[in-house]
């Protein structure tokens, strides 16, 4: 089952295009946001640096509060790009 989801598909059955619902769009735009974001070593990317992520939402309008609501999302998503980044070694 290696190169399929839990469905039995694979990353050229989704095409190029991806929807986000709205729920997830400010956690989306901030991942986005914090692409250049990352903390590295010997062995490639670590995480996000946690440090820019309020001043970075802060420019993308998005308030405190938001940043606490949203925070669980945008774990979900680098701990997806991590797994992703440590497939393509």
């Amino acid at each position: 089952m290696k190169g399929q989801d839990a469905f039995g598909f694979s990353a050229e059955d989704y095409g190029d295009e991806c929807e986000v619902w709205s729920d997830n769009w400010p956690a989306f735009c901030l991942f986005n946001a914090l692409a250049t974001q990352w903390r590295t070593g010997a062995c490639g990317a670590t995480g996000l640096d946690y440090t820019s992520i309020r001043d970075v939402a802060g420019y993308l309008g998005i308030k405190k509060k938001q940043i606490a609501e949203i925070f669980p999302d945008l774990q979900v998503m680098e701990a997806e790009a991590l797994l992703v980044m440590s497939e393509s070694k």
